[in-house]
């Protein structure tokens, strides 16, 4: 099938706006792959030091026999319920490199925090940033630079854009990504949902409501909902940075064990002679493409229209909003997981999964096939599913659609558009993921309350004032509005706790929609809400313009994001300013004071919110 003229139209212009800085970047890698080995080029103290902790053997392998010696960069910890299964990953892959006649070592450890755990909480300040010290950890754990090729063990929310940013800044190390599967079904998605909006009303109690929330998070593995977790796991499918098949393989089974032994095979392959793929090579602006169209079909989270911005920037790659709206466009809309219909990530994979949509893409002239992976098959390896028999790997061919209610074919898709949406207007510009948003509902037109803080919303909410302030505007509803959320401000939280409020009143049959600077989780959507508005209220953005009563149109039809104020009256308004004491608190505590050159040198969020650029 031949590519889709707005797919290679979008590629075209995303490779003519970046050409210098691709140029730049791929000379370095370039430049950093034709140096010798590491244990040849460095000073013998410092090839000491390197491996001195290392089995015999393996020094020998290393020094004398010039084996390859792979990195690996862990993100576990066993708090983290994704993460908690990669405690015995690095003696799995070592002695996997053994049986190659290669080595391996932990090069390094990366923060991997929860937002689960953070969510509402001062915490979840230092949580967008988290991705960028992951990208500096990853860079200290590389800069060791006795490594051949490395693996990253990451899965949750920053883990992986962070590990990505810091690999491709390793751009001339082959890498593969390792993943660690979602944990079984417990309580349904759905279901725990309304058992929150029953808790939002007072209906239930902290025992009903603590109860269903172990239900649904109740084993080691990665949450079931499609947020932006299992989003990254999507992507890197997509951009083939995985072992084919192995996003959503739940853990402790054989079929895990072998696909995470495949990644160290893997990997060794790249290392050697006509098969050395470099991560900088292999992620261009066609893979890039290609992430975001996977994103696309299967109303991924938004989180990623900041990421993947910061990942192309890494690349030397400058993407924007614009271009995920082009491609909205014309990429269907082929999954239902979770917020975006009832199915969680195990119905998806039982359905078709990653494989399925990425060979209606391809077949349907979606995404680049002429891109390199890391499998000598190339993209198309990646349409297939693994299966486990006898202590080897095999892949299948997936067939049809196993189930039409979660997976659909490019030719009857469930919508024909992407699930995110650019807006635009006198408020900036913002996104919405109106996948999972009911369709009657894609427009909303009403007076505005302003709210410095989330905390702020919610007292309204539980006071009754929010219900009040719908039923006094009659059929028109209520748009609230959260300033002060930010990069620049607070650090960009996610404001995933409005949700179940807003999701009340939604309910009630008022029309309601949120507008704010910061980030909703990936696990939201059905409530209208344009976030991520850019500039930032705190940079002196259009929302800090914006007064209580005025009207505010969302329209996620024509992607208008506008106040009804004249414009004259608009120009000539006073921006309102963050108060002093709210910008101090949100800067002081849980470790926030050491994030105070980020806030300050945060980039905007259609930038990618970089700290580092």
């Amino acid at each position: 099938m031949p590519l889709h003229p707005v797919v290679a139209r979008v590629t075209d212009r995303i490779r003519e706006r970046s050409a210098a800085g691709r140029d730049r970047y791929l000379r370095l890698v370039d430049q950093m792959a034709a140096r010798d080995r590491g244990s040849d080029r460095l000073g013998c103290a410092n090839v000491a030091h390197a491996f001195a902790a290392a089995p015999a053997d393996d020094k020998f392998k290393i020094v004398v026999e010039r084996a390859p010696n792979i990195g690996i960069v862990t993100a576990y910890n066993d708090m983290l319920s994704a993460h908690a299964t990669y405690a015995h990953f690095p003696d799995l892959l070592k002695d996997e490199a053994r049986r190659q006649g290669a080595t391996a070592q932990v090069a390094g450890g990366v923060p991997a925090m929860c937002d689960g755990v953070t969510q509402g909480t001062p915490a979840m300040d230092l949580s967008l940033f988290s991705r960028d010290v992951i990208a500096m950890a990853t860079a200290v754990s590389l800069s060791h630079d006795v490594f051949d090729g490395a693996l990253m063990l990451g899965i949750c929310d920053k883990i992986v854009p962070g590990l990505l940013i810091g690999a491709l800044h390793f751009g001339h190390l082959p890498t593969v990504f390792v993943p660690g599967g979602p944990m079984t079904s417990g309580l349904s998605n759905s279901e725990k949902s309304k058992v929150r909006e029953l808790a939002a009303q007072g209906k239930v109690g902290r025992e009903a409501l603590l109860e269903a929330e172990q239900q649904a998070y109740h084993s080691p593995g990665t949450c079931t909902f499609y947020g932006t977790a299992n989003s990254n796991q999507m992507l890197m499918e997509a951009m083939g940075l995985h072992v084919p098949g192995a996003a959503f393989v739940n853990p402790g089974n054989a079929l895990r064990e072998e696909l995470t032994r495949e990644s160290m095979r893997t990997v060794l392959q790249l290392t050697r002679g006509r098969r050395f793929t470099p991560i900088g090579r292999q992620v261009d602006e066609r893979c890039i493409v290609n992430a975001m169209a996977a994103l696309l079909a299967t109303g991924g989270s938004t989180n990623h229209l900041i990421h993947w911005v910061a990942v192309a920037r890494s690349a030397g790659i400058t993407i924007d909003w614009d271009d995920f709206a082009e491609l909205s466009a014309v990429v269907p809309l082929l999954a239902r997981v979770y917020p975006n219909g009832q199915a969680d990530v195990n119905q998806f994979q039982a359905a078709g999964g990653p494989g399925y949509v990425i060979r209606e893409l391809l077949d349907a002239g979606l995404m680049h096939e002429d891109v390199l992976t890391v499998r000598e098959g190339g993209l198309r390896e990646y349409t297939r599913e693994p299966q486990e028999e006898g202590g080897r790997l095999q892949w299948r061919d997936i067939g049809p659609s196993r189930d039409l209610g979660v997976v659909r074919p490019a030719t009857d898709p469930f919508s024909p558009t992407g699930g995110l949406k650019l807006l635009t207007g006198n408020l900036g510009r913002s996104v919405i993921k109106v996948s999972a948003v009911p369709q009657d509902r894609h427009v909303i037109e009403a007076p505005a309350r302003l709210f410095d803080t989330q905390e702020a919303l919610m007292q309204a909410f539980a006071a009754g004032e929010l219900e009040e302030a719908c039923r006094s505007n009659g059929a028109n509803g209520l748009v609230c509005v959260v300033r002060w959320q930010g990069p620049q401000a607070n650090g960009m939280p996610e404001l995933h706790k409005l949700t179940p409020p807003l999701a009340v009143l939604q309910g009630k049959g008022y029309r309601v929609a949120l507008v704010t600077d910061g980030r909703m989780s990936g696990a939201s959507g059905k409530v209208p809400a344009a976030i991520h508005v850019s500039p930032e209220a705190a940079a002196g953005g259009p929302l800090a313009l914006l007064r209580d009563g005025d009207v505010v149109r969302l329209d996620a039809v024509t992607g208008r994001l506008q106040a009804d104020v004249p414009h004259e009256e608009w120009i000539r308004r006073e921006p309102a300013r963050i108060d002093a004491a709210q910008r101090d608190a949100s800067g002081a505590g849980l470790g926030r004071e050491l994030f105070a050159s980020f806030r300050r040198n945060a980039t905007e969020a259609e930038q990618g919110a970089c700290t580092w650029a």
